[in-house]
């Protein structure tokens, strides 16, 4: 995981207070796994779910559990969920989700993150070039219409399927969908998304 990725959950789950009973879907064992953010450091549980396989890492649990399906734990039962680069992978993504709010009990905290997609290229760096020089920038624009049409979004990796990528507005509108103090921040280049949000 991304260094900026880390803090930007860490930001998120210091300034939203997180804590309680946490679950990590798609935790790894390893010391970037969400589970250790310095804002946890007072949770009183912390449970992460990976499909390929049960381990133990630092003190923390992360059990073989399908995120479609968390049968194993009763509505309600965390106060703070977390997930990182997992969406994206998961076919049936809209199932983690409604389990995801399934588990979440009632005030609890979601934060996800995943590969996403942003503004175009040509946002960027097209405008300068047509201010400063207009005949060129026309002629580019013209020219490469198709990449200043093109957004850029994180290679295929592969664990074991990349199917998704998501915009800010899936965050807000989609997974976050009847939720409060909803944020969204879009971090590096290609772009992350992570989201907040609390559910109702």
């Amino acid at each position: 995981m991304h260094n900026e990725v880390y803090q930007q959950f860490d930001r998120i789950c210091a300034r939203r207070r997180a804590g309680g009973a946490v679950l990590e879907i798609g935790a790894m064992p390893s010391p970037s796994t969400l589970l250790n953010l310095p804002s946890l450091s007072g949770a009183a549980e912390k449970i992460g779910i990976n499909f390929e396989g049960s381990s133990q890492f630092d003190g923390i649990t992360i059990l073989q559990v399908n995120a479609n399906s968390m049968e194993q734990f009763p509505a309600g039962r965390f106060d703070t969920v977390l997930s990182n680069s997992m969406l994206e992978h998961d076919k049936f993504f809209w199932k983690t989700l409604a389990e995801i709010r399934r588990v979440t009990k009632p005030g609890g905290l979601i934060v996800l993150g995943s590969p996403g997609y942003g503004r175009p290229i040509s946002e960027k760096w097209t405008k300068r070039i047509a201010r400063n020089v207009p005949v060129i920038g026309r002629r580019l624009q013209q020219r490469y219409a198709d990449l200043f049409a093109s957004t850029l979004t994180l290679h295929v990796h592969n664990f074991p399927g990349d199917y998704y990528r998501f915009s800010e507005q899936t965050f807000r509108e989609v997974f976050f969908e009847g939720m409060r103090d909803i944020e969204v921040f879009s971090v590096l280049t290609p772009p992350r998304v992570i989201g907040a949000a609390t559910k109702p």
